[in-house]
């Protein structure tokens, strides 16, 4: 008997219409679903075999080419000649303490032809180790900061190379143009609502050259609004550990950045309500943690800022209205808190800080736990611990707060301050005045 019997159970109206609940997405015309994209990728047994930047990019672009989802990476070693570019709705996630990006030794070059500003092509002296799909960076004596250009190389011929982006300055054979194969291991440009997870980055500083930290960093983000980075370690960067710029909501949690030759944690750029928890920055060369220009609303608390080559934290241009509490500052070789010398216009204000424990700063005695210059006013200082716990004939922070005349109305609460001068208040008519417009 030939025939195909269809069993249809046709499900009642009520099972099956929207819920009151259910609502579309706020950029799509479709509600949340429970299954999302997701694909690993590591050196074996994953749906993406390799140990190279290509084939993590490669599972990232995939994923982001469905909307969002999770690339998860296995252990093992990658070897890093471009970043990995994160993706707007993409989660990366690795093996915590055991997915590591490795940046790859750079070819380094002088230019033998100007790059002129907008043009997007190179001519190196030397070409060896420059290639078609690495990272590059370019720049020269005048342009650095933001003037500097990362780039990927896009074609080659001979010793000219073709980038993806335009140069950012005029860099001049004459004013010691150089290219090289540097780059952040992992990058967000450009993109909202990504995610780094567990991954190590492994910056291989001995066989790189310098990378601003405007430009670069470990995991670097420009523009890389809501962002969130958690669990990651950046070591040995030849730059900054972990740097985002004008990049708004980044939280930054549980993560450590640690002898990196630049700042530790670099929030900058007019980044606005950062979030950076639990972090640790320690042995970096210069700042633990350093609120660039226009850092404002953002919350640093529970870090550790622990022997870092200049200032435990440093705040400064516009850096207004932060909450920074129960951080560990210590052993640094400068202050531990420096508010850096600005303008009234310009100066951080309504800062506070409360509960952190600031001690055993400086390598030179008369070094200030906390030190604050230029003409802020607002500022908030209570329930800090501020003391040196070293032998009398080693300590040298030995004062507590160190408040220069320029300074504007600040508040100093109550406080736990052990050193032979408790707070060096160097004011003329605003010495014990409190701001009356601090609530």
């Amino acid at each position: 008997m030939l025939g195909l019997v269809l069993a249809v159970t046709i499900a009642s109206g009520d099972e099956v219409a929207p819920r009151p609940e259910e609502q579309q997405l706020p950029l799509a015309m479709h509600s949340e679903m429970t299954d999302r994209p997701a694909i690993t990728v590591g050196r074996a047994d994953a749906d993406l075999i390799g140990a190279d930047n290509r084939a993590l990019q490669a599972a990232v672009d995939y994923v982001a080419g469905l909307g969002g989802g999770v690339v998860s990476i296995g252990e093992g070693e990658y070897l890093m000649r471009d970043s990995l570019h994160l993706r707007s709705g993409v989660t990366v996630r690795g093996v915590a303490g055991k997915t590591v990006l490795r940046k790859a030794k750079a070819a380094v070059s002088p230019l033998v032809l100007d790059g002129d500003f907008g043009e997007q092509q190179i001519t190196v002296a030397e070409p060896e180790g420059f290639g078609v799909g690495m990272g590059v960076a370019v720049w020269d004596s005048r342009a650095g900061g933001f003037h500097t250009t990362v780039a990927r190389i896009t074609g080659g011929r001979e010793n000219t190379f073709s980038i993806d982006q335009p140069l950012m300055a005029d860099c001049m054979v004459s004013n010691g143009a150089m290219a090289a194969t540097i780059f952040p291991v992992v990058s967000g440009v450009g993109i909202e609502g990504a995610r780094v997870e567990d991954v190590v980055i492994e910056g291989n500083k001995e066989e790189n050259p310098y990378l601003n930290g405007c430009r670069g960093a470990g995991i670097y983000l420009y523009r890389g609004f809501g962002t969130v980075i958690q669990g990651c370690v950046v070591r040995n960067y030849h730059g900054d550990g972990i740097s985002f710029q004008q990049s708004n909501d980044v939280v930054v949690i549980n993560c450590i950045s640690e002898e990196n030759t630049h700042l530790g944690l670099h929030p900058g750029s007019g980044s606005q309500r950062p979030e950076v928890k639990g972090c640790l920055a320690r042995r970096n060369g210069t700042d633990g943690l350093f609120l660039c220009w226009r850092v404002r609303h953002g919350t640093f608390e529970e870090n550790v800022l622990e022997e870092n080559g200049q200032f435990g934290i440093s705040i400064g241009h516009k850096d207004s209205d932060n909450l920074l509490r129960a951080n560990r500052v210590v052993r640094n070789a400068e202050n531990g808190v420096f508010f850096r010398n600005e303008s009234a216009a310009m100066s951080p204000h309504r800062n506070r800080l409360e509960g952190n424990v600031i001690e055993d700063n400086g390598r030179e005695p008369g070094t200030a736990g906390i030190r604050v210059r230029g003409e802020p006013s607002g500022l908030i200082f209570e329930q800090n611990l501020i003391r040196d716990t070293r032998p009398d004939a080693e300590r040298t922070q030995t004062v507590g707060i160190l408040i220069e005349p320029q300074v504007g109305p600040i508040a100093i609460g109550p406080n736990l301050i052990k050193a032979g001068t408790a707070v060096d208040d160097r004011r003329d008519s605003l010495e014990g005045t409190p701001d009356p417009s601090v609530p």
